[in-house]
């Protein structure tokens, strides 16, 4: 088996992992009674689907890069797109535009992903980055959704809301402060390279547990053709060489 069929099998099946454990935990959670649960049960519900939420957009991001299915482009694309309609009902079209752009013109003016120029503000640039994606079909559409699963379905409005509509919610806020905000916000010092990025300095379970090894930004924009779960073995490359270069 060659490397590149080796890869595409890795990654469908971390693609299949994710998009199968988010389906299965939503149902599950969105049938339980809620009036049954005990706080402490709720809240770690949410955060697993939060993490799942997460799990399906970083799925989509290795996609744009090719990196889900590299041996069929079809194949490939179908996934990034299945998992942003599952995530929000986003068009994976918009978001592979922009999200080359932001490669291209990383933490600039040009960069969709950065902040107005004006406000670096976390919550100013978190909105200025939701208002570039979030459009009114897509809320339409949510909107649709969410009364055919209370109506059609006759799933309750509590866990809708509570298993549903906020874990996505949170999750775009760990995308964009893990994956977004703390790589390229600007710091006293300047940026170290063209790629405008910073990564952080998390173990390997830490940086999984917070965004899928995102937070290796430095690394993903330097090799953007590998996919997340090869990012702590290209992170502990990077580490090795800067300390040989140092010594």
């Amino acid at each position: 088996m060659n490397k590149y069929t080796e890869h595409s099998i890795k990654g469908i099946t971390a693609a299949v992992l994710v998009i199968g454990l988010w389906f299965i935990s939503l149902l599950f959670l969105l049938t339980r009674d809620m009036g049954s649960l005990q706080w402490y049960l709720i809240i770690p519900g949410i955060l697993w689907q939060t993490f799942l939420y997460t799990g399906l957009f970083i799925t989509a991001h290795d996609a744009m890069h090719g990196t889900v299915f590299p041996s069929n482009r079809k194949v490939n694309t179908f996934v990034g797109s299945l998992a942003v309609k599952l995530y929000a009902l986003f068009s994976y079209p918009h978001l592979l535009k922009e999200h080359w752009e932001h490669h291209k013109h990383p933490a600039s003016s040009e960069d969709p992903d950065f902040h107005d120029g004006k406000h670096p503000q976390f919550y100013r640039w978190y909105l200025h980055f939701m208002k570039n994606y979030v459009t009114w079909k897509q809320i339409l559409g949510m909107a649709i959704a969410f009364n055919i699963m209370l109506y059609l379905f006759h799933l309750p409005v509590e866990n809708l809301i509570v298993f549903w509509i906020l874990p996505s919610l949170l999750s775009t806020v760990q995308l964009f402060y893990f994956g977004t905000y703390l790589p390229h916000r600007r710091l006293k010092e300047d940026y170290p390279d063209k790629h405008h990025a910073w990564s952080n300095n998390y173990s390997s379970l830490l940086s999984f547990l917070t965004c899928y090894h995102f937070g290796y930004h430095w690394e993903h924009h330097e090799y953007p053709h590998i996919p997340w779960w090869r990012l702590p073995g290209i992170r502990k490359l990077t580490l090795a060489k800067t300390e040989k270069v140092a010594g």
